[in-house]
């Protein structure tokens, strides 16, 4: 037996308790059925001695620092929001320095994919991403092709969506390695009945699904994703997809119960949420990101929506403050 191979996990600020374990779970899991250790896992953080999960639990972690990538294997980044500017920079360059010779196996679950593809490691590759994240993945990121499968494993990267979807891709990627019968007996052993296809969707709650040979109202939905900063009017949106605006509402009502006047500004202020929370935007730009170019109209609309203001949204969160901006009116 030769020496184990190495799992790097890197645990960025709010990941998810339940993405680690099934992680950890997995490799301890193959390592019971080869009766030897096979892997061995590290985990390391973005900010000193400590990660903090999700619900705002610190675990050890290693410094990304003291990571040697002389020593290749698996690499795992566990996000579940964007990063902000900074440490997405920080992490980039350490992750193009490991990425550039193909040795190390880059992988992502979440969010982690456009972390990945945000400095070039996923270019000419398939790529599955948390869902709510994939529309605007697929404008920022052309040269990526995000699928909307629960895993990919392409090459020597292996990317996966959010939730259990980590669990069937690190099953198949065992399978390509060590066969799969061992695949098998692994996911027996993790009470995991079946091994799900990367090709399978990813599950999306029912408001948030077109109804199925519904093509208009899905191009619909596609063209507000991708036109956040300017919304489009109804009439517009109804032109583009071949109905009448009437026709438009009637899908809207009858497959997601809502207009899609009120659809379309839900995907605007929770768009603006996580800009709010996972970057370093002014509330300005924010604001203006999201289609709101009066900082009173953003503010209103998001307190009724949200019970709190953008700024007070933004103070919430841990990172610094951006002050909004030097004009006559706030975003606050």
């Amino acid at each position: 037996m030769g020496n184990p191979y190495s799992v790097s996990l890197i645990l960025s600020p709010g990941f998810s308790l339940f993405t680690l374990g099934a992680i950890r779970a997995a490799f301890t899991v193959a390592n019971e059925v080869e009766g030897d250790e096979l892997y061995r896992l590290r985990q390391f953080g973005l900010d000193g001695d400590a990660a903090i999960s999700q619900c705002g639990l610190a675990l050890e972690a290693e410094s990304l620092a003291s990571l040697n990538p002389e020593h290749p294997g698996l690499l795992l980044l566990i996000a579940d929001d964007r990063l902000g500017e900074a440490s997405s920079g920080q992490l980039g360059r350490q992750l193009q320095r490991l990425g550039k010779d193909g040795a190390w196996i880059l992988g992502a679950c979440g969010a982690g994919a456009e972390v990945l593809a945000q400095h070039g490691l996923l270019d000419g590759y398939r790529a599955a991403i948390d869902w709510q994240l994939r529309a605007e993945a697929v404008q920022r990121h052309p040269a990526t092709t995000f699928t909307q499968g629960l895993y990919e494993l392409d090459r020597n990267r292996i990317t996966a969506g959010a939730g259990a979807a980590v669990i069937d891709m690190l099953l198949h990627w065992l399978g390509k390695r060590h066969g799969s019968i061992f695949a098998a007996e692994v996911a027996v052993a993790l009470g995991h009945e079946r091994l799900r296809g990367g090709d399978e969707r990813q599950p999306m709650p029912a408001s948030a699904q077109p109804a199925v040979g519904s093509v208009r109202l899905k191009d619909a939905l596609e063209l507000m994703a991708a036109n956040l900063a300017e919304p489009l009017p109804a009439e517009d949106i109804a032109q583009l997809v071949g109905v009448s605006r009437r026709q438009l509402e009637r899908l809207f009502r009858q497959h997601l119960d809502t207009f899609p006047s009120r659809y379309y500004l839900d995907l605007r202020l929770k768009h603006a949420r996580r800009q709010l929370k996972q970057t370093t935007h002014s509330i300005q730009q924010v604001g203006l990101a999201c289609g709101f170019t009066s900082g009173s109209h953003f503010s209103t609309t998001y307190r009724n929506y949200f019970g709190c203001t953008p700024r007070e949204e933004r103070a919430r969160q841990t990172m610094p403050l951006v002050e909004s901006y030097n004009g006559e009116e706030e975003m606050e």
